[in-house]
């Protein structure tokens, strides 16, 4: 396996079938994210109805109207199938479940956009924990791919985006609200 840089350049264009928030199935794409001039913040993990998973998903959901107040569109994606999306967002929390979600999770059976981010554990057919920051030009601005053990940290990510919004050069441990460089 060869690894390529994807950071500085263009993000992979993706189009993805997925189950919106009002639990509808519908389509989620880079395009439509660029066309309304949103922040994408696309995420993999890599499957329904496990253990960690679900502690990352809801706590996005939980967080979603701060990525909406920063212009940005929150994408979950795994390899499992939008019907296994559904059920699991069906399930209650109390049961491992999702409950209601305020994003879209999106399916990406033939692991072709988990391949192009260089997430699919090929051997396994699912994803890494892979997290990316792409901007409304469709440049990736932010790639962090970790082992399926751990969870991400949502004021983390919210950080970064709110980091790179702001266009300027921010020091370690930098805070919103605080200058930049």
């Amino acid at each position: 396996m060869t690894d390529k840089r994807m950071v500085a350049k263009q993000a992979p264009r993706f189009e993805m079938d997925a189950v919106m928030p009002n639990k509808e199935f519908g389509k989620v794409s880079l395009e439509q994210n660029m066309k309304e001039d949103k922040w994408t913040v696309l995420f993999w993990y890599p499957m329904d109805f496990t253990f960690v998973c679900p502690t990352e998903i809801t706590a996005l959901s939980d967080r979603y109207d701060e990525f909406e107040d920063l212009d940005a569109e929150v994408i979950g994606v795994s390899t499992d199938t939008i019907h296994t999306h559904k059920a699991w967002i069906n399930t209650h929390r109390d049961d491992n479940g999702l409950g209601d979600l305020n994003y879209p999770l999106a399916a990406d059976t033939n692991h072709e956009v988990s391949r192009e981010y260089g997430v699919l554990i090929e051997e396994e057919g699912v994803a890494l924990r892979g997290l990316f920051i792409i901007s409304p030009e469709g440049e990736l601005m932010y790639s962090v791919v970790n082992h399926n053990n751990i969870g991400r940290d949502v004021d983390e990510t919210l950080r970064v985006l709110q980091a790179l919004q702001t266009g300027g050069l921010c020091p370690a441990n930098w805070k919103p609200g605080q200058a930049t460089l």
